[in-house]
């Protein structure tokens, strides 16, 4: 059946085996999206969930939606002898503001008064749709501790003979999973004013306010740019400066008409700073004609030249005067300027613009900063064997991006790198900023402004556009006999139990362990309930509340039979231990893990079958692929990988939500060269698109005659084989020769033909399933072009990134099994 496939691509080796013998990752996808396309799902617990990477539309019965929170098995073990037995560790994935269907209900708002939402009083849970009312309704009984807590006289409500409200249905908290309280004018839940434990030169504020409550104030902005040598020449300066004309004012036509608008959020203030070997304040009064230039030379102690209130303005004219001041840049530096940054004074700096309004920082690095707090030295000759002096570059080098990073989120302000190196940037160290106020990361390397440009604005369009909180406090409860462990994810952790957030976006999740404290009676339910204390872009203190009911089971195959496989690969995810593992050590562990889970399988739930069979649980079906494309990820790449590759990669999946991990781990792939008339074209009658069904990744599905797309969330590589039809070439391409074919466009020509707008419509919808981010697209030419390299690598099922191919990872894990 696929004897005619290609060649193996670089990179890759090992033997052909029979795939149809080993479960599909694509089958799997597409089988749950096509269940998903026709039915709602209904959150009610005891049913199974859609699959994290397929799109389906939920109504909230009083339990989250999965899109919030999804758990390792939907039936929890009742004992810990149970949980132990089976190997799958309970965990949560919680992703507090996920996108929603523009077809499914908004989170509903519930309005507070000063006292704030009804909260148990002995383990501070809110109230929620789960808990009963006692006592004529007098009292409510918590659904985590069983604590009756007396109602407060304003929000009394008599009972009906079913002993529910009779205000049930304007209750919003009580009928949903999810809800948002607003407690604007509850001063308990406004944030803390930061300690003085900042230097004093930062501060240019009333030390009097340390440790006051503030009241909630709108976004505030601090666009950190790097003017350095390397910055100018490389384009990137102008690449930004263009970008945040558009985001702050829309992008105009020809005609004069807006083409594409602002997206800055409404009464949003920013401040622009500069840095190279010193720091530039602009002063961005609206009286001026041209911001006022106002250089700190002092970068070991920074300080604020002038208050916040005059750099934190967003008037048009004095601010498009700026960014014009900046893009000419180029012009009047010297030749040969040696490139200097001094990173960390700008941050702590613009941390003081922000340190008691809290905000985003949003800085823009190309060079490795030499000057300032937290100054580095160049590595020279990275040693490319791993060893224990490879380990030390994968946490900080310098003690005080720890401490700028705590610092920022005590002041409630995160801080989004985008980073467009040439040379070793060192991102274990200054990416620490970002990984403990919740910031996201871009990385661009070599940055080419024709390439990168338009996907450096589509990042930016989407951090200023998407779902965010600042200032933002997480405490996970479980019902009794449960405990929360471990919360893991890009997050600041000081107490255990505690998590907190500069920024917290829509694409950001983190996860939270769980176990037994004693038995959960069976039959019943197991609750959890996740609060997000945050200030919403738009200026308001709000608690989002996520609550979470799952069966409680005795029964090992119950157990299995509700596992959330996404859960488990998301939970093994190991990077955490790189700088104390050697990578082989981790990829065992990994392996174990795997087996283990399938061991306890078949010991508990398939003792009688063929002992030389793998017996795999139809929930944890391609769990081995999922085990070895980890292993293949770039963070725990056996073959060497930049450690700022390493690095960065290993933030991004930290913090990442479900969907994105999956579909990094295991890439989407297309056949676009086999597309029939109708796919990925809108319906006539609904306007509908129906997209492709995936292919499985690897070159024993491939032809010589085809075209294929693989994406990776990060990257799109578009392969095209040398025997593909040239009629083909010329409807995508404009050329009707292979070896025509312009591999430097970044996007696909604008087409009159049937293909051409099949192809863009499919790249089209997955930009839209991002928040219209934009990837880097590839053109690779069979056996031409070194983008094939990239291309094979993301073929997950072959043998290749130095570990194996899927049919021998089986065949190994069913002798680990045995």
């Amino acid at each position: 059946m696929y004897t005619s496939h290609i060649p193996q691509p670089p990179h890759t080796a090992g033997r052909h085996h029979q795939p149809s013998q080993i479960p599909s990752t694509a089958e799997s996808i597409q089988a749950d999206r096509e269940k998903w396309e026709k039915q709602t799902y209904m959150t009610l617990p005891g049913s199974h969930v859609p699959q994290s990477t397929t799109d389906f539309i939920a109504i909230d019965q009083g339990n989250s939606s999965p899109k919030f929170i999804r758990i390792s098995t939907w039936h929890m073990p009742n004992t810990s002898r149970l949980a132990e037995s089976l190997n799958i560790p309970i965990v949560a994935v919680i992703q507090p503001f996920a996108d929603l269907d523009d077809r499914e209900e908004p989170v509903p708002v519930v309005e507070c008064n000063e006292s704030g939402p009804a909260r148990c009083e002995k383990c501070a849970a809110y109230v929620n749709s789960w808990c009963t009312w006692i006592a004529g309704g007098t009292k409510w009984k918590c659904n985590l501790c069983a604590h009756e807590t007396r109602v407060e006289s304003e929000y009394f409500s008599v009972l009906d003979a079913n002993f529910s409200r009779l205000d049930y249905s304007e209750r919003p908290e009580l009928q949903k999973g999810t809800v948002d309280f607003d407690v604007s004018e509850s001063t308990n839940y406004w944030a803390s004013n930061p300690p003085l434990h900042l230097s004093s030169a930062d501060m240019l504020s009333d030390p009097s306010l340390s440790d006051v409550a503030r009241k909630p104030q709108m976004m505030q902005y601090v666009f950190a740019l790097d003017i350095s040598h390397t910055s100018v020449h490389s384009g990137f300066l102008t690449s930004v400066c263009v970008a945040l004309r558009n985001i702050f004012f829309g992008r105009p036509s020809e005609d004069e008409s807006e083409v594409m608008r602002s997206c800055l959020p409404s009464g949003c203030s920013v401040a622009l700073v500069t840095f190279d070997d010193v720091l530039q304040f602009y002063d961005l009064s609206p009286h001026l004609v041209t911001p006022r230039q106002l250089v700190v030379a002092d970068i070991d102690e920074p300080f604020l030249p002038l208050p916040p209130l005059l750099l934190l303005l967003c008037p048009r004219a004095v601010i498009e005067c700026l960014l014009d001041h900046l893009q000419q840049r180029q012009t009047s530096l010297p030749p040969n300027t040696t490139p200097q940054s001094c990173l960390g004074s700008a941050l702590r700096a613009s941390l003081a613009a922000l340190a008691y309004t809290g905000g985003h920082i949003v800085s823009f690095v190309c060079t490795l900063p030499g000057l300032g707090p937290g100054q580095l030295v160049p590595l020279e000759n990275i040693n490319r064997e791993e060893s224990l002096e490879n380990r030390k570059l994968y946490v900080p080098r310098d003690i005080e991006w720890g401490n700028l990073g705590e610092a920022c989120v005590d002041a409630g302000v995160g801080v989004t790198m985008f980073m467009a190196p040439t040379k070793f940037l060192d991102i274990a160290s200054i990416g620490a900023v970002a990984s403990l106020t919740g910031g996201d990361m871009f990385f661009h390397w070599d940055f080419k402004p024709l390439r990168d440009g338009p996907i450096v604005e589509s990042q930016l369009r989407r951090l200023v556009t998407r779902k965010t909180g600042y200032n933002c406090t997480v405490r996970v409860r479980a019902s009794s006999g449960l405990r929360v462990d471990q919360l893991m994810g890009n997050l600041h952790l000081p107490d255990p139990t505690t998590p907190t957030f500069g920024v917290l976006d829509s694409d950001q999740a983190f996860s939270t362990s769980f176990s037994h404290t004693a038995t959960l009676p069976p039959h019943q339910h197991a609750f959890i309930q996740c609060a997000v204390l945050h200030t919403t872009v738009d200026g308001r203190r709000r608690v989002r509340v996520i609550n979470l009911a799952v069966q409680v089971a005795e029964l090992a195959a119950d157990v299995f039979r509700f596992a959330e496989m996404d859960v488990v690969v998301a939970y093994f995810m190991p990077i955490m231990h790189m700088p104390t593992l050697k990578i082989s050590t981790i990829h065992e562990e990994l392996t174990e893990q795997c087996s283990a889970i399938l061991c306890s399988y078949r010991r508990n739930c398939a003792a009688s079958t063929v002992q030389t069979q793998l017996i795999i649980p139809e929930a944890f079906r391609v769990l081995p692929v999922y085990t070895l494309s980890i292993h293949k990820s770039k963070p725990l790449k056996a073959r060497y990988i930049e450690p700022d590759a390493r690095n960065y990669h290993r933030h991004k999946l930290l913090g990442a939500s479900l969907r994105w991990t999956m579909y990094h781990l295991y890439p989407r792939m297309l056949a676009v060269h086999d597309l029939s008339d109708s796919i990925a074209l809108p319906h006539p009658e609904t306007g509908f698109a129906k997209m492709p069904s995936l292919m499985r990744g690897s070159h024993i599905f491939m032809q010589a005659n085809g075209i294929y797309l693989v994406d990776n969330e990060e990257l799109q590589v578009l392969w095209v084989g040398g025997s593909a039809s040239p009629q083909l070439v010329l409807d995508l391409f404009g050329v009707d020769d292979v070896f025509k074919v312009n591999i430097r466009i970044t996007e696909l020509p604008v087409l009159d033909t049937r293909f051409s707008k099949q192809v863009r419509n499919i790249i089209a919808q997955r930009r839209k399933e991002r928040g219209g981010r934009v990837t880097k697209l590839l053109i690779a030419r069979q056996n031409f072009d070194a983008a094939e390299i990239e291309f094979a690598d993301m073929l997950m099922e072959d043998h290749n990134n130095a570990a194996l191919a899927y049919p021998d990872c089986a065949l190994l894990l069913n002798k680990m099994v045995k």
